[in-house]
């Protein structure tokens, strides 16, 4: 009797029709319980440790780490912005930190030229030819400091290198080394000295991760570790785990997790929403649809999960598109911000069952 306890609906929960031992279900009675179709464990395992390395110096600020972390997962750039003091750019450092990947940090100030972050070509009396030098940019994680106060000019020099991982001088093209981030930080644009970044730069970053002030015993805890210091250096308290194969592996695994049509679909209908939407003059373009469905592929995994879910999506929303769209000027005027039109309109539209 026990062999005929299946029913139609129990066999209908079967993941594939093709045996796969690694897929089968795990225990009777226990059907909803799929394995993975791919190994996450390790992804999971280095996800912990960077959170683990980075939480040895920074109070809270969970959700701005775990940002940081999914942006690396998804090979996406990383936008953060906060007054100054709140820990921008130590998170960066501690980042690269915890990973053995080369860094290089920019200081962006408002004489800084092209030439200063790309390189330049200089002239060898020697061979009598030019020589092209590198400049900071080529590495695997840049941290940009204050992008914000240096001009346009200097910020359109970030434009391909950004987008297709390569810079062209005097006709000829380089290409970086991969992985490939910029961790870049900003003071809101009210504060005195900074410029606004053009529409075309905030479209290459994958986040937009706002920092906010701490809470009372989260700020009694950072002067509480400050003390115990002593001078230390907070760097010197972080340990390298993770390897450029490493973060390459994660994130080619990032790319195989799955994702359903009908969530396709919701990610579609979210950004033509922001194209219609009466209070915003500027929508979001396709760079951001793909920049969702990266991002929500990354939490998945960063969940243990190789299937996106309505959540992922959810939780990606409003730091891929804040940064995207521009609010009308009788709007802004009022008050009103892109965080708060992007979360209207993922609340209006509809979630796939």
């Amino acid at each position: 009797m026990d062999n005929q306890d299946t029913t139609p609906q129990e066999e209908e929960l079967q993941p594939n029709q093709t045996p796969q031992p690694a897929q089968e279900v795990p225990n009777e009675g226990d059907n909803l319980n799929f394995k993975n179709r791919i190994d996450l464990s390790e992804l999971q395992q280095g996800v912990e440790l960077i959170k683990n390395e980075i939480g040895k110096v920074i109070v809270g600020q969970k959700g701005m780490i775990d940002m940081l972390i999914a942006s690396l997962l998804a090979n996406g750039h990383a936008l953060i912005e906060g007054v100054p003091g709140v820990a921008k750019t130590i998170s960066a450092k501690l980042l690269a930190k915890a990973l053995k990947i080369d860094f290089s940090r920019i200081q962006f100030t408002p004489d800084l030229m092209p030439s200063d972050i790309l390189g330049t070509s200089v002239f060898n009396m020697k061979t009598s030819e030019f020589e092209f030098k590198k400049g900071p940019i080529f590495s695997n994680m840049v941290l940009i400091d204050e992008i914000n106060r240096a001009p346009a000019k200097t910020q359109a020099a970030l434009f391909e290198v950004m987008e297709e991982r390569q810079i062209t001088m005097d006709g000829t093209k380089y290409q970086m080394d991969l992985p490939f981030i910029v961790l870049a930080t900003q003071n809101p644009v009210e504060q005195e000295g900074t410029y606004r970044l053009p529409e075309a730069q905030l479209d290459r970053f994958l986040f937009k991760i706002e920092i906010d002030y701490p809470n009372l015993e989260e700020e009694i805890e950072i002067i509480s570790r400050e003390q115990d210091l002593k001078g230390a250096s907070k760097i010197s308290k972080i340990t390298s785990h993770l390897s450029k194969v490493n973060l390459r592996k994660f994130q080619d695994l990032v790319t195989q997790i799955q994702i359903e049509p009908n969530l396709m679909s919701y990610i579609a209908n979210i950004i033509v929403s922001t194209r219609s939407n009466p209070f915003l003059y500027l929508g979001a373009s396709p760079r951001a649809s793909i920049a969702i469905l990266q991002a929500s592929k990354a939490f998945a995994a960063m969940n243990g999960r190789d299937f996106v879910t309505p959540e992922d999506i959810k939780r990606t929303a409003v730091p891929v598109l804040q940064h995207r769209v521009i609010v009308t000027p009788e709007r802004e005027m009022e008050g009103v911000t892109t965080k708060q039109i992007v979360k209207q309109i993922i609340e209006t539209v509809e979630i796939p069952r």
